[in-house]
């Protein structure tokens, strides 16, 4: 990095670990999700499976790694006991166990080598491979909903490139080949459906639960069905750019790059990200955790020697962070919220707040240019 790169990272580094001191006395003893008024909400209650219940505890090991402080750690590991609940409730287990358990379980085996946080990932891989359509060649997304009659048995969504990772690990964890057999035919099939010609992904792809033959596609989270979700693409991304460091299959590498080039080409003069490249022009949501992931993945491609162009993906992702740091990052040491102007999905009612997961990729991404993180993913 040049120096004036390493002066402005070093200083989103101290200011992260100065931030997060505070909110860390005000929010460790819950999982939050968002904020409301500046105040962590908390889903270790009555929602102790949301999908996004694993990032707090992710974001407590990042700050271990960064300062050694225990009390990070201690907190990590109480986030991820929490989430011992959902091994009782199969509704509760779906595609995003990794997202649950990586930052979690997985995080602590390998800094401590706890046996017990061995288990529970294991657990949560076994679960996971059981969601593969074996004659689709899919894993299935979303377990049945209450209340609605939407037949989802068929349904993958592109966020689960970023669950495989969980598959990859058990299997060099376990040296059970079934696991990685399981994310590699995942990751064929998203290959093949999800992405499009032009780079841009897919969000939900609809499979014939018989034949694995694709059916149709939605815009699901995005503006309308054949648009451009951001943080869609931001997962295809680096979700296939994990699943090439995970088997040096060359092609996983190439589609990381198709989508993170289009993703370049559409990023808007001001460097910030709408929630999708084809919304309206009047419309001016954003989501910074589309932003925030999208550099982790281009991060992640520029580590590959094979990488056709690591100084174009390297810089971006930095014209990213460095964007999020001078504009949308959250300072305030009496406000929980850290990373602003969120949007979960373009059709919701509400936009413009925060999200834990925006929290952690923009630490994640800070942490590894300051080279003091755990490899999750």
């Amino acid at each position: 990095m040049e120096k004036e790169t390493v002066v402005w990272a070093k200083d989103a580094f101290e200011n992260i670990i100065k931030k997060m001191s505070f909110v860390y006395e005000r929010s460790k003893d819950k999982i939050p999700y968002t904020t409301i008024n500046g105040v962590h909400d908390d889903h270790s209650v009555n929602d102790i499976g949301w999908w996004t219940n694993g990032f707090w505890g992710g974001i407590m090991w990042q700050l271990y790694i960064a300062t050694g402080e225990e009390c990070y750690k201690k907190t990590a590991i109480e986030n991820e006991k929490k989430l011992d609940k959902l091994f009782l409730n199969y509704k509760l287990l779906d595609h995003d166990n990794g997202f649950k358990w990586l930052p979690t379980a997985v995080a602590n085996y390998r800094i401590t080598g706890d046996e017990e946080s061995k288990n529970r990932g294991i657990l949560a891989a076994d679960n996971l491979a059981g969601r593969f359509n074996v004659n689709g060649e899919f894993i299935r997304a979303w377990n049945d909903w209450d209340g609605d009659n939407i037949d989802r048995r068929g349904w993958a969504i592109i966020d689960c490139m970023m669950n495989l990772p969980l598959l990859y690990w058990a299997s060099e964890t376990t040296n059970d080949p079934r696991y990685r057999h399981v994310a590699i035919k995942h990751a064929n099939k998203a290959q093949k459906h999800f992405v499009r010609e032009n780079g841009s992904v897919k969000h939900i792809v609809e499979f014939d639960v018989e034949t694995g033959k694709e059916i149709r596609d939605y815009g699901g989270q995005g503006y309308r069905d054949g648009s451009s979700w951001t943080r869609g693409q931001s997962w295809g991304i680096y979700g296939f750019a994990l699943s090439y460091d995970h088997t040096k299959d060359i092609e996983y590498l190439k589609t990381a790059e198709k989508i993170a080039d289009n993703f370049i080409q559409n990023i808007p003069e001001s460097g910030l990200i709408p929630v999708d490249f084809d919304q309206p022009k009047e419309v001016t949501w954003e989501d910074s955790t589309a932003a925030a992931i999208a550099a982790c993945g281009m991060l992640k491609i520029s580590e590959f020697k094979e990488c056709s162009d690591k100084d174009k993906y390297f810089n971006t992702a930095l014209k990213l962070l460095k964007t999020l740091t001078d504009c949308r990052v959250n300072l305030n040491e009496k406000e929980d919220d850290l990373l602003l102007k969120c949007t979960a999905a373009y059709n919701d009612k509400i936009h413009d707040f925060s999200i834990i997961y925006g929290d952690y990729f923009y630490i994640e991404a800070i942490c590894k240019l300051n080279g003091k993180y755990i490899n999750i993913w």
